[in-house]
């Protein structure tokens, strides 16, 4: 059998050689005779150990290995041949990540089970999915079914049988298609600023036009003083490139990089990672060797004779940096979130390169989310999509396969099919992952639509949208398709063994909301109520500002909730995990996480949730504070709503002033005002504070003298209904900057445009005025009077 699986990878070898195409071989069976027929295939290629990867748990050849967990390592990297040990598991992000690895001509090797037994076989990945209190019995194999299934659909992909002995599919294309050269047709724009080596050194036409794009960042005029960040009577430039992976992109920012870099312009590049950014440093560092133009070079620096250079920070230092740098360049923009890609927009000069589709990020979230604010921006917007591949030739088999078994191009229905969805219209549907196994439009258009939920969809979360136990969806559905979807999550029900390993720092997957509520905020009966938890929630683009998604939401409490009204029945602790998994039970509350914004908030607060925490550090991933939001639906659900409610509205005055002391004054303003107010404590201030605010409101009083006072008037204010005071947006932004927050006077006089740090005391003090009205004890409205009547 051995000679077979040669003899068969010879075959694809040379036909991805010849086509500049790459090719799969799926050795399925016993492990050992797996390893066994690798070896031998990889003897017979000859390929240099240099150029072939094993991504698996063992050194089982005498090659580079990585784990699956370090998969994305190899992110901007090439390979003429990698192999996967899927036997033990398999982590669809390793997946995503390894194919983008494998270069043109090369094999990629997948080393399965019995693909007739791999479905049913559980692995580490599996594991993680079995969060309590659900075991790994109810993990199912959907995803490998299907995943199985596309390895034998597609063109490309060899298999083999090593346990019955017989080739399943021999992968080749017959006839093979012919090879291009991607280069014809590149030529120099008579009118470049950048040297003629920047656009000789591209692969396509489209890199050298995404190049031409970059040019446009700065001032069409030489020398580094039209390149300064200040921009002077020139309008700010933005040029925003668009490709799936392998097309040149990050080559192109890194070829422009360098041409700027030799002109004497500081670049400052930005990305997810450090090792996002490889690619632009490698082109940038080759360009400017090539210009003799580099003195020093190094994976986060390289500095030219001219005075110029090209620099790597990281996201949140590179946003400190803007002011420093002339040109701005952000690498796999999609992977970051919108906040902090809103950041850069601070820079004169700023380029933005994404994945349309890919493991880094959702290209569609970007284009969506991000696009519309860029486009209010006073930036002019040049745009450029890639579309040739440069490692390996256009419609080559194994990145067909890639997007099809990921769904990594999976997107919305499109628009004028939803053009009809109204919120009575609709049809509310439980969509369950046999359902959308049975049907790839349903699924795409589902999981599409989930993508455009987050900045950041990785190929794991198909993997959990039809494996996991504790996860379901549902969706609005307009002529049958998808108008707006939630991803709902099981939480809770947790047994008091599991709820005091949580108490004592013990980590419990899957179940976020009792976590933060048991571990950080130490209340130890926070796991006992079973709820849903909103991961996502998303309403197709062209079908938004219909009430759509507060009426998918209305839905989810109706179904969840007894149809008489509240469950009046404690629906904590339980049995059995098949019992919490059935869809017809209630729960004790509905809630939600997610980076706070100040539409978020409000989205939130307007179909009935209500703040109850918000994180004292910003989420790595969303780059914002986290605010955990409740409904409850039992007595059980309202008493943990009410205890944790209340004790977030006693902690925010010292957490304004601390850890919360950068969150953006209107997120503050929607966070409070979303606080359900049935749990406010009296406003109890003495007869000399209110002396105190009342001589600084309407007399020579002074905030400064005593703010205690001033914050807990200002919270209460925030917190309650402002009808019956209703200050103006910017007076209350002056209480949460000033009285809660206690940034400096001048700042908060630049930040609210006051003419002087004088007139922005004064403000604050006719701000408090309204509150002592309305809130002022006797000793407050008679110091009132007093200066009233002088």
């Amino acid at each position: 059998m051995h000679t077979d699986a040669v003899a068969l990878a010879e075959s694809l070898f040379e036909e991805a050689r010849r086509t500049n195409e790459r090719r799969s071989l799926v050795l399925s069976g016993d492990r050992e005779r797996g390893y066994d027929a690798l070896e031998s295939v990889l003897e017979a290629l000859a390929i240099p150990i240099t150029d072939t990867t094993l991504v698996g748990p063992e050194d089982r050849l005498r090659c580079e290995r990585v784990s699956q967990s370090r998969a994305g390592e190899l992110l901007g990297t090439t390979r003429t041949a990698v192999a996967l040990d899927a036997h033990r598991g398999l982590r669809p992000n390793a997946l995503g990540s390894i194919l983008g690895t494998v270069d043109g001509g090369g094999l990629f090797v997948l080393l399965t089970p019995s693909l007739e037994d791999w479905p049913d076989r559980r692995g580490a990945f599996d594991e993680s999915l079995a969060v309590p209190p659900f075991e790994l019995a109810d993990v199912t194999g959907r995803f490998r079914r299907r995943l199985v299934e596309t390895l034998r659909a597609h063109r490309g992909i060899a298999i083999v049988d090593l346990d019955g002995g017989r080739i399943e599919a021999d992968g080749l294309t017959r006839p093979a298609p012919t090879r291009s050269d991607a280069r014809e047709g590149i030529e120099v724009p008579p009118d470049a600023r950048f040297p003629a080596d920047a656009y000789e050194a591209c692969h396509t036409v489209d890199q050298a036009d995404a190049v031409s794009a970059l040019e446009s960042v700065l001032p069409a005029s030489d020398g580094r003083g039209d390149a300064g960040g200040s921009g002077g009577e020139q309008s700010k430039r933005a040029v925003v490139l668009e490709a799936d992976r392998g097309r040149g992109k990050s080559s192109a920012a890194g070829l422009a990089a360098g041409a700027f870099a030799a002109e004497g312009a500081d670049v400052l590049v930005t990305a997810p990672d450090r090792r996002n950014a490889r690619e632009v440093f490698d082109r940038a560092g080759e360009l400017c060797e090539r210009l003799e133009a580099a003195t020093v070079v190094d994976t986060r620096r390289i500095e030219t004779n001219s005075g110029g250079c090209v620099r790597y920070l990281d996201p949140a230092d590179a946003v400190s940096g803007l002011g420093s740098a002339d040109v701005v360049i952000v690498d796999e923009a999609a992977a970051l979130p919108v906040s902090r890609l809103e950041d850069f927009l601070e820079a004169d000069r700023v380029a933005f390169a994404t994945t349309i589709h890919g493991y880094e990020g959702a290209g569609r979230g970007f284009s969506v989310r991000f696009r519309d604010r860029l486009a209010d921006s006073d930036h002019e917007v040049v745009d450029r999509t890639l579309v040739e591949p440069i490692r390996y030739a256009a419609g080559d088999p194994l990145e067909v396969w890639g997007f099809r078994a990921l769904l990594l191009d999976a997107r919305p229905p499109v628009a004028p099919l939803v053009a009809g969805a109204q919120p009575e219209t609709v049809e509310y549907r439980r969509l369950e992952p046999d359902d959308l196994l049975a049907d790839e439009s349903l699924l795409r258009e589902a999981f599409g639509l989930l993508v455009l939920a987050h900045y950041r969809t990785e190929p794991n979360d198909l993997a959990r949208l039809l494996d996991a136990p504790n996860l379901e969806t549902r969706a609005l559905v307009s002529d049958g398709h998808v108008t707006s979807v939630a991803l709902l999550a099981r939480e809770g029900g947790l047994s008091a063994e599991t709820r005091t390993e949580m108490y004592g720092g013990g980590r419990v997957r899957g179940n976020m909301l009792p976590d933060v509520f048991t571990s950080q905020l130490r209340d130890e009966e926070a796991g006992r109520p079973r709820g849903i938890r909103i991961v996502r929630i998303a309403t197709h683009h062209d079908a938004r500002g219909r009430g759509l998604g507060s009426r998918l939401l209305e839905f989810v409490e109706a179904e969840f909730t007894d149809a008489d009204g509240p469950n009046v029945e404690f629906a904590g602790e339980h049995d059995s995990a098949a019992e919490f998994a059935d869809g017809d039970e209630t729960v004790d509350w509905l809630g939600t996480g997610f980076g706070a914004t100040p539409g978020l908030v409000s989205f939130w607060r307007e179909n009935g949730y209500r703040t109850v925490h918000v994180s004292s550090t910003r989420n790595d991933a969303s780059g914002e504070h986290s605010a955990l939001m409740l409904r409850p639906t039992s007595e059980a659900g309202r008493a943990l709503h009410d205890r944790h409610a209340t004790w977030f509205a006693r902690r925010i005055v010292p957490l304004a002033t601390d850890a919360l002391a950068d969150l953006e004054p209107d997120t503050v303003r929607a966070v409070l005002r979303s606080v359900d107010e049935r749990v406010l404590s009296p406003l109890e201030l003495s007869d000399h504070e209110w002396r105190v605010v009342a001589g600084a409101a309407y007399g020579p009083g002074l905030f400064d003298v005593d703010p205690g006072p001033f914050r807990a008037l200002a919270v209460r204010y925030l917190l309650e209904d402002p009808d019956p005071v209703a200050l103006e947006s910017r007076q209350e932004r002056l209480l949460v900057l000033r009285v809660l927050q206690g940034r400096p006077w001048a700042a908060v006089a630049d930040r609210l445009e006051y003419h002087s740090t004088r007139q922005c005391m004064q403000a604050l003090g006719e701000t408090f005025q309204p509150l002592v009205d309305r809130y002022g004890t006797d000793a407050a409205l008679s110091v009132r009077e007093r200066f009233l009547e002088e």
